[in-house]
């Protein structure tokens, strides 16, 4: 078996391998290797000819298209310049077809100026559906009064109580056109790029023709728009711009990543918030997101794992606030349920997920519970506390006396104030809102009873250090997430508070320096014995 610390080693030695490989494989994605002068498999770019292009998009229901018919032409850009941005917002015609639930594809076409897609032979094109299938989000009304936020409820709307996915318009198409005049080696082509390549015969030598890319990373549920039955136009926004071949390897494997994590369960909503910390942010803040995520799991996972050791050894529960754990366990709960009514990214909804099964086992600690079994139906004992124990319990209760008057009134005010003023999509996501809101903006509050007990006692030995420190580590992480990662303002917001809380406790560690003479956590005293053999001495 491993030792804890042989564990602990293990573990950081394999994260510490784990991110000097990321970014090996990332130099790799970024850096490709040109042709060399002297080889003779070299593929040389089309677009180093300068041809004259025009770029046409075309929609149809059909995922195949094998001529002109049945597609309708909604832009064509003449004399298309690959070094000059473009944005602009055409309207397409809504087939029935498409009206019922089904599919509209987008067809662009790179071919030369003048000619017909289906008569160039040097032409490239792709498709990309402009339609996606997600539950739509329930609908927010005022609980007391009925009253609809949008004030417009339609009848085929009806089906939408069933949770079933329906048709989505994606109001936006990002193209990209690598243009690095890059000579490929063929004989160690990457595999990424040779997926969007097409390539020709030009006397000796051969050429990749334009390498066309749609960005779905920049397709955002935000940006999605619900098709009904009435529906026969919809606005599409065409952006162009160019990208270079680094980047374009490099979007290629987080779509691919993306569509990974779909297919492992992820919805769109999940999907959508991973996509926002590519496209929102430059590379460079991405490659800075990336490393805090890795040290954030890493802290996670030292947090948990400290945490559980200190409390799987606990056998006294003085200098610790019973109230506070209760509390800490009842916030935990109520943010994971509100984190999974928002439908929050799995990012954050799963780690609060561990925290909360951590909690409900500590107020087990804490409370001295056991639980046994008769049959089917379980049977809860209480253990009783020491006398040192009841004399923290009396401090704790004390503490909570005071916070009562303040906290109460607030939380009451506040759930009735969001009642009357706020749309919710449910009454159990109005009672989850206002716990959560009294959680939030109230919880530094539930600390007091721990920093009071701390200050009767003169003392922090008690708390388990090495699991707060990795939490105050990951509080500085979460400030940083918390501009990043989408997630509801006041989960955002009370990213903030822990740093205060981390501080106030900072400060009581330094006012109360360590005290052998005083009973540590596990309930030992180190002086005790030398204090007994002097008294036999004498």
């Amino acid at each position: 078996m491993l030792s804890r610390s042989k564990f602990t080693s293990l573990v950081v030695g394999v994260f510490a391998v784990y991110v000097a490989h990321t970014c090996w494989v990332m130099y790799g994605i970024v850096y490709t290797r040109p042709c060399p002068a002297s080889a003779a498999a070299c593929i040389w770019p089309y677009l180093a000819r300068r041809p004259k292009l025009q770029l046409s998009v075309y929609t149809t229901t059909r995922s195949n298209i094998g001529a002109e018919s049945n597609i309708d032409l909604v832009l064509n850009v003449e004399d298309f310049d690959l070094e000059s941005k473009f944005e602009r917002t055409v309207n397409v015609s809504v087939p029935k077809k498409t009206r019922n639930n089904g599919t509209l594809y987008a067809y662009i076409f790179l071919h030369h100026a003048g000619i017909l897609p289906w008569h160039d032979g040097k032409q490239v094109h792709i498709v990309s559906p402009l339609t996606t299938y997600m539950v739509p989000k329930p609908e927010e009304i005022n609980l007391l009064t009925g009253e609809s936020a949008t004030q417009q409820i339609e009848a085929e709307k009806q089906t939408n109580a069933l949770d079933e996915p329906v048709s989505h318009w994606r109001s936006r198409l990002t193209l990209n056109v690598m243009v690095d005049d890059f000579v490929f080696d063929g004989a160690s082509l990457p595999a990424d790029v040779q997926r969007y390549m097409k390539m020709v015969q030009l006397g000796k030598t051969v050429h990749y023709l334009p390498i066309l890319f749609i960005d779905q990373l920049s397709n955002r549920v935000k940006d999605l728009m619900i098709i009904n039955r009435s529906t026969t136009q919809l606005p599409l926004t065409v952006s162009y711009d160019k990208i270079s071949l680094g980047k374009l390897r490099f979007w290629i494997h987080m779509q691919d990543a993306v569509y990974s994590l779909q297919q492992f369960g992820f919805s769109e909503k999940d999907a959508d918030e991973v996509k926002g910390i590519f496209v929102d942010t430059n590379l460079y803040f991405l490659a800075l997101t990336f490393f805090v995520a890795a040290f954030h799991l890493l802290f996670d996972f030292l947090a948990f794992k400290n945490d559980i050791s200190f409390w799987k050894k606990k056998k006294s529960m003085i200098g610790m606030s019973t109230k506070a754990v209760l509390w800490r366990c009842f916030s935990t709960v109520v943010i994971f349920l509100f984190l999974l009514d928002e439908q929050t990214s799995l990012l954050v909804l799963i780690p609060a997920g561990i925290g909360a099964v951590i909690e409900l086992w500590k107020v087990k600690k804490a409370l001295k519970m056991t639980v046994k079994w008769r049959g089917i139906r379980p049977t809860f004992q209480f253990g009783k506390y020491s006398e040192s124990e009841k004399k923290t319990e009396e401090y704790d209760t004390q503490a909570m006396k005071y916070l009562s008057y303040l906290l109460y009134p607030l939380c009451i005010g506040g759930a009735v104030y969001s009642l009357m003023n706020v749309k919710y999509k449910s009454w159990y996501s109005w009672l989850i809102n206002s716990f959560v809101n009294g959680v939030y903006a109230f919880g530094f509050l539930f600390m007091l009873p721990q920093l009071f007990v701390n200050y009767k006692m003169k003392s922090v030995a008690h708390l388990p250090w090495k699991a707060f420190t990795y939490k105050a580590f990951n509080t500085f992480i979460d400030d940083i997430f918390a501009f990043i990662i989408t997630m509801p303002t006041s989960h955002r917001l009370a990213c903030f508070r822990d740093d205060v809380v981390f501080l106030v406790y900072l400060y009581q560690r330094w006012l109360y320096p360590v005290d052998k003479s005083r009973m540590n956590e596990y309930g030992e005293c180190y002086e005790e014995k030398p204090k007994i053999l002097k008294k036999k001495l004498t």
